[in-house]
């Protein structure tokens, strides 16, 4: 007997998946001015509010737009951010056109007297803008004494520092565009020099000499403090 042939059901048709859309490659970062987008520090900040500053003072933008602007001013993460903030105005120049310092020294005195600090159960601080000897003897006795010399008038090339700390403490910060050089040992204690070499083999260098007992002799640049115009600083310390 023969079986009687049941029809196939029809095939339904599938629904056809649609290709999902290209995902764009992510476009890679251009770096058009390699210079432009190195990070912006603190003293870039600082310059271009400086210009700022001077371009309110002397009527060539308002208050309000010298608000925005310094909005921008610390927003901006590059140096290539900031170099646009202040392009119209004068005094916009980047650091890749700003030239190497000239500076500027007065005669060395070598038989002048040194600077003597001294610290004995007390502290001791110099800085803000004075002028540095060629040589500075520091002793500290269970005191201490601080040294700043970012914002110092150098008259000499070299200048030296001799730090002598028993049971205290002497510190000493010097701008970032010196060169900075030390000779020392600690006993029981810490003698620490960061060297430093300024890119101008015409810039101030700082020598520190010394030792500690029981206490701490320490030198070492200060982030984002520069000198750049050694010369018209001695020229106004003198009264030219």
């Amino acid at each position: 007997m023969d079986l009687e042939k049941k029809p196939e059901p029809e095939k339904q048709p599938q629904p056809q998946r649609q290709a999902a859309p290209a995902q764009p490659a992510p476009a890679e970062p251009v770096f058009a001015d390699p210079q432009g987008s190195l990070r912006a520090s603190d003293a870039d900040r600082d310059r271009i509010a400086d210009i700022l500053r001077d371009a309110l003072a002397e009527g060539r933008i308002d208050a309000e737009e010298h608000s925005d602007r310094i909005d921008s001013v610390y927003r901006a993460k590059t140096v290539g951010e900031l170099e646009p903030i202040v392009r119209d105005l004068p005094g916009a120049r980047t650091p890749r056109q700003e030239s190497v310092p000239d500076y500027g020294y007065g005669p060395e005195d070598a038989d002048g007297p040194p600077d003597n600090l001294v610290a004995i159960f007390s502290s001791t601080t110099r800085k803000g803008r004075w002028r540095v000897s060629r040589r500075t003897n520091a002793f500290a006795l269970f005191g201490n004494i601080e040294i700043d010399l970012t914002e110092a008038i150098f008259t000499q090339r070299l200048t030296t520092i001799n730090a002598t700390s028993i049971f205290g403490n002497v510190e000493v910060r010097v701008p970032e565009n010196i060169s900075l050089r030390g000779s020392g040992s600690g006993i029981f204690g810490n003698f620490e020099v960061v060297t430093l070499e300024g890119v101008d083999p015409q810039a101030p260098v700082v020598v520190i000499n010394g030792y500690s007992v029981f206490g701490n002799v320490e030198a070492r640049p200060k982030r984002g403090k520069w000198i750049t115009d050694l010369q018209d600083k001695l020229r106004k310390h003198l009264g030219h």
